[in-house]
């Protein structure tokens, strides 16, 4: 999962307001996460909760993340 998420996170640089910010968020909630889906579950759950512009931001990663 770890090579996935670095992937993702290269590809979506150019698109995201906030790099620094999403990748540090992104760190956090993989460490905690078991699995792929707890993952994915931790990020959208985060998603509901953010602000804008950061919640596209990680709507944008989630979106890459998921389709590698």
């Amino acid at each position: 999962m770890k090579e996935k998420i670095e992937r993702a996170l290269f590809e979506v640089r150019p698109y995201i307001e906030y790099y620094e910010e999403l990748k540090r968020k992104v760190e956090e909630i993989s460490s905690k996460a078991q699995d792929e889906v707890s993952f994915v579950e931790s990020l959208e759950e985060e998603i509901r909760n953010a602000q804008e512009p950061f919640k596209t931001d990680l709507r944008i990663f989630l979106q890459k993340f998921s389709s590698l």
